[in-house]
């Protein structure tokens, strides 16, 4: 009792959602001592739905194993490429693969619904009072999730809020690049990339509450909100600021592939059919992570190119480093400010 007891504090301690599927599956290797452990997410766009591994742990493992998080979509396994897991996430029900050894899955809840399965491998099957416990810490496991999702999501969008920007951008700027390898599979990211830091805001918002009021004003930033989803890739971070100012943390390879990214989410918007405004366009500034640096700055040189292009016809995407380059904005890092010419 005392072991279960240490490995739910362990679990409703974490405040890094990175680390919560790992405390999870170790925390059940720990309980259990299976053959493994892993947790499986659904990530990808609809119709193209694969499976994400975020956590597996074995017998003898010391560290836990992972899909690459900036994995090719492509190279990862489709859904019906494990009808036993598809079918534990589309029945939300265990499903158990009887045998020697035993697979037991159970559905990964969240607020929003089935977002994966837990897959564990045993000698034999559990008994039911084991079995019992499971679904127990699993129910922990969503209401902890549940929590950080309310303390660190903008509650109209659902988008992440500025509070967790901070230490995303912190790994991002600090933390070498990941090169994680699929054990089974041998994946691995194509290139070593880089990531890009965009400000997205609305034009003429301001026009949009005052013709309309803020109820249409809000659903306009709802339904963007959904555009920003099905344009960015799954392991883009996208983020409310606050008002009508958004922003997105990209993982490309180049400064073309974001600005070929960015483009595409500007023309998306462009082409929404919003009720009773009809149409709205953005104007997207963007800029570079370097390394050491700080959200404030990462930001106030994105905000710069959205400011550019706001007051160079709006309805376009801008890159700081361009602009600085063809002479039209100042390098903060030069001489300490960035001042439009």
């Amino acid at each position: 009792m005392a072991e279960i007891v240490d490995q739910l504090a362990d679990l409703t301690g974490l405040r890094d959602r990175d680390t919560l599927d790992v405390s999870l599956v170790s925390s059940i290797r720990d309980l259990l001592h299976p053959h493994s452990v892993a947790v499986h997410r659904v990530v990808g766009d609809v119709g193209d739905e694969r499976w994400l591994t975020r956590a597996a742990l074995g017998a003898n493992d010391v560290a836990a194993r992972a899909d690459s998080t900036w994995a090719d979509p492509q190279s990862l396994p489709l859904l019906a490429d494990r009808p036993d897991r598809l079918g534990c996430l589309q029945a939300a029900a265990e499903v158990e693969l009887a045998g020697n050894p035993t697979t037991l899955l159970l559905p990964l809840a969240s607020d929003t619904g089935v977002v994966g399965v837990v897959e564990i491998i045993t000698d034999q099957p559990l008994a039911q009072d084991l079995k019992r416990l499971l679904i127990g810490v699993l129910r922990i496991y969503r209401n902890v999730q549940g929590l950080l999702d309310y303390s660190e999501r903008d509650t109209l969008t659902g988008l992440l809020n500025r509070k967790s920007f901070d230490e995303t951008f912190y790994k991002a700027s600090g933390v070498p690049l990941e090169l994680v390898a699929d054990p089974d599979q041998d994946r691995r990211h194509p290139a070593p990339a880089h990531y890009w830091l965009g400000v997205v805001d609305i034009d003429h918002f301001k026009q949009v509450n005052d013709r309309f009021g803020h109820l249409i004003g809000d659903e306009v930033l709802l339904l963007l909100s959904r555009v920003m989803r099905s344009c960015f890739r799954f392991y883009d971070q996208v983020y409310r600021f606050g008002g009508e100012e958004f922003v997105v943390l990209l993982r490309c390879t180049s400064q073309d592939d974001a600005m070929a990214a960015l483009e595409r989410f500007r023309e998306a918007v462009r082409g929404y059919l919003f009720p009773q405004i009809e149409h709205i366009t953005v104007s997207v500034g963007f800029t570079d992570v370097r390394s050491g640096d700080t959200p404030n700055a990462a930001v106030e040189r994105a905000d710069k190119a959205v400011y550019f292009a706001k007051n160079h016809g709006r309805d376009q995407v801008r890159c700081h480093a361009v602009l600085v380059r063809d002479g039209l904005m100042e390098d903060q890092a030069k001489d300490g400010g960035i001042d439009l010419l």
